[in-house]
């Protein structure tokens, strides 16, 4: 499965669609499910683009695998059916997908590329992840490999491939090593983006596809700004 949307509608970039599944490119500012500020969740817009397209009498069913920060873009996949969602979940949990992430930093790495391995403590009250180096209480262990693949005049593009998915997990790490993304200002970077986001983005997610076996990979295209259109 390529980039190409095969639909807009609802202002849904939709980049595959079938009796068991929905994958959407998410733009930045989405949230992708209901949280505490009330505002509409993504789940809920997609649920109103099944009703009207399918005229589906009464509730929709529609459940969420995994989600992304509110500040981030890219590849979120949705469960269509019960089936698809008990084995979506199960696919997640065991790590048999495979999530690719574009971001770009200011700082140089201090290497072109690498893997990075901390302990990550979750703070809910300012809703924070701290990335250690060794093991403290209440810590999960996290990892990732990450390559620069672009050189930018000010800016240097990671591609980062995770290994495990705990909250926050790409931006404390690379906080961690002195890389804050783009204009995330909850992880070190000195200045917001104009639209409130970060410059992170879920490129690339292949999986199974829960009924029939088939492997997919899904890519979406990043937002357009300045930067994203110069990769």
């Amino acid at each position: 499965m390529t980039e190409k949307i095969i639909s807009n509608k609802s202002n849904l970039q939709i980049l595959h669609e079938d009796n068991h599944i929905i994958v959407i490119n998410k733009r930045v500012g989405d949230i992708v499910q209901g949280d505490k500020t009330g505002d509409k969740p993504l789940s809920d817009v997609v649920k109103e683009y099944i009703k009207e397209k399918y005229s589906k009498p009464g509730d929709v069913f529609l459940g969420v695998v995994h989600r992304l920060d509110r500040p981030t873009s890219g590849v979120v996949i949705f469960a269509k059916t019960s089936k698809a969602l008990e084995r979506l979940n199960a696919s997640f949990k065991n790590r048999e997908t495979q999530k690719t992430y574009w971001a770009v930093v200011k700082n140089y790495p201090s290497k072109e590329k690498d893997t990075l391995t901390h302990f990550l403590k979750r703070n809910s009250k300012n809703n924070t992840s701290r990335a250690h180096i060794k093991e403290v209480p209440e810590s999960k262990p996290a990892s990732l490999s990450y390559q620069i693949i672009k050189k930018l005049d000010h800016y240097f593009v990671l591609e980062i491939d995770l290994h495990t998915g705990r909250h926050h997990q790409i931006r404390a790490q690379l906080q961690a090593i002195g890389c804050p993304i783009k204009g995330d200002l909850k992880y070190g970077f000195d200045r917001s983006n104009p639209d409130g986001g970060i410059h992170l983005h879920a490129k690339k997610l292949i999986l199974k596809h829960p009924v029939s076996k088939e492997i997919f990979t899904f890519i979406a295209s990043p937002p357009k700004d300045a930067l994203w259109d110069l990769i």
